[in-house]
């Protein structure tokens, strides 16, 4: 199932706001702002910003329609979210979505959204619909593969393209990225210090490059504290709450049962919770649960989720800011950027 959403910038206003009562306000030229609000780069940047933030604020709505006739462009980026479920379940998304949206209305741009189930062929027919048609300027992408045939299209087809990580092609594709391995080595480092040994992994689809990332900084950890790696202790999730309920379920039953549990995101550390609440164990005491990504829901389970934080909402932000710069036809000063995660450390884990 697909479907599409158009997030605009839509100001209104009683009396409506003209070019001309812009230009006046900040004593320019009515050219300048113009050209200010088309993004042209013979307009100094404070310059462009001034004009934009001042628009805003006065609620000036330009016709997109004239706007795009004049650049030969769609105003507009595109995230095609890679998910079976239209219901958007993964707060991740949500927080993701959040910060595509901010940013693009910053810039007087519209964000389309569609949503298609990841390498199936209605996915493909969107990918290819949108490069083709031209309804978008640039994509922004998530969930990467390890060969990731999204990243080969839109090179291919010399579309504007930015990804939340990486994936493992030999392909000189812009990203930004939190260190995920360094981070997992951080976590059972945290666990060890904790006294558990026997530390367990739910990960994600193999097909994933963090889950190619995350398992490999379990196992760098595993090593560096110099535990034995287990293959019993690593079991296959989702991502989901359901699929770490499930997982949890089967480590929890094992003869010799984990003191520890590592999801590969917060909602498989949250399913995982459920499973030893039901078991009659207390998350903390009996046994210690860890996830990552940092979403709010896990400030609030009992008790708090200790994970590992990056700001989704401030990734998705900057990527908007790298998508634009390439399809100004700028250079970017970093091609990709890899950031730490913080450890958050709460009663899930003894702290």
């Amino acid at each position: 199932m697909t479907y599409t959403l158009i997030i605009q910038n839509v100001l209104v206003n009683l009396v409506p706001i003209t070019i001309r009562d812009v230009a006046k306000r900040l004593n320019l030229s009515i050219t300048t702002v113009s050209r200010a609000l088309d993004g042209y780069d013979d307009v100094a940047k404070a310059t462009r910003q001034r004009v934009i933030r001042t628009a805003r604020e006065m609620g000036y709505a330009p016709s997109h329609t004239a706007r795009q006739l004049r650049r030969s462009r769609a105003d507009a980026i595109g995230y095609i979210l890679p998910t079976s479920d239209p219901r958007f379940t993964d707060p991740f998304f949500s927080e993701f979505i959040a910060g595509l949206g901010d940013e693009t209305t910053l810039h007087n741009l519209d964000l389309m959204i569609s949503t298609a189930p990841p390498d199936k062929p209605a996915e493909r027919q969107m990918y290819e619909r949108w490069v083709h048609s031209r309804r978008v300027d640039g994509i922004v992408l998530s969930r990467m593969r390890t060969r990731d045939w999204r990243v080969r299209h839109l090179i291919k087809n010399k579309f504007p393209v930015v990804a939340l990580g990486h994936t493992l092609l030999s392909i000189d594709l812009p990203y930004v990225e939190v260190d995920a391995r360094a981070g997992f080595v951080l976590m059972v480092k945290h666990l060890v210090e904790r006294g558990h040994k026997r530390i367990a992994y739910i990960g994600a689809p193999e097909n994933l490059t963090l889950q190619v990332d995350r398992l490999a900084g379990f196992r760098d950890g595993v090593e560096a504290t110099g535990l034995t790696f287990d293959e019993s202790l690593i079991v296959r999730g989702d991502l989901t709450r359901a699929g770490g309920y499930q997982a949890a379920q089967r480590l929890l039953s094992l003869r010799e049962p984990p003191t520890a549990i590592m999801g590969a995101n917060d909602l498989t550390a949250i399913g995982a919770m459920r499973a030893a609440h039901e078991r009659g164990l207390v998350v903390g005491r009996d046994v210690a649960i860890a996830g990552y990504d940092g979403i709010e829901d896990g400030e609030h389970t009992h008790p708090p989720l200790t994970t590992l934080k990056r700001s989704v909402y401030d990734l998705a932000r900057r990527l908007v800011d790298m998508l634009l710069t390439i399809i100004e036809g700028e250079p970017l000063t970093e091609r990709q950027v890899m950031l730490p995660p913080e450890l958050i450390v709460r009663g899930s884990t003894g702290g």
